[in-house]
């Protein structure tokens, strides 16, 4: 079971990870921009709301297609409390009843509310409100379910790897520890 679980994570792994080093160029794409857009208004006194709509559309697929990822290597916001001193078991416990009783079921809400969201979009293929704005709003709504899908896939991966950590024989402990005496 322990193998099944640990091949089910490590793919898991594998794909939020190399969609997440696939999203990172569009933190390369939003300085360009951001630094074009910047030069076309101070030197040419000349704009582009296509350009500045792209650097939203990059920032926002940077942030919802590397959260998971975010989540896979730890860099996430802890509660150190629970966290910080604890041993592993303990720590297992928390990263599992934290996915099965918050994270995987955000997950599905997101999932169930953004998906009819993001549909509408594409059944007029939605494009920006300006006239020179890009075409492509459904695109960017498309994201919000996806982020649901990938955050919720790295929760079953952070479950199943806690599940296998809580699942391993503990370590052979004496039943009582020695009294140290006092000095």
């Amino acid at each position: 079971m322990q193998t099944l679980f640990k091949r089910i994570a490590d793919g898991i792994d594998r794909i939020n990870a190399a969609i997440a080093r696939a999203a990172m160029w569009c933190a390369l794409f939003m300085v360009v921009a951001e630094f074009t857009t910047v030069v076309m208004r101070y030197a040419f006194g000349a704009g582009s709301i296509a350009l500045q709509e792209a650097v939203l559309y990059a920032q926002a697929a940077l942030f919802l297609l590397s959260a998971a990822w975010t989540l896979q290597i730890g860099g996430h916001v802890r509660i150190d409390v629970f966290y910080a001193q604890a041993r592993p078991r303990r720590r297992a416990l928390v990263d599992l009843c934290g996915a099965l009783v918050f994270l995987i079921p955000f997950a599905v809400a997101l999932a169930i509310l953004s998906i009819p969201y993001a549909a509408r979009s594409w059944s007029i293929l939605e494009h920006s409100r300006e006239a020179s704005g890009l075409p492509f709003v459904y695109l960017l709504k498309s994201l919000i379910p996806l982020f649901a899908v990938l955050i919720g896939l790295q929760g079953v991966s952070q479950a199943f790897r806690a599940a296998m950590v809580l699942i391993e024989p503990a370590e052979d402990l004496p039943l009582s520890s020695p009294v140290r005496g006092r000095g």
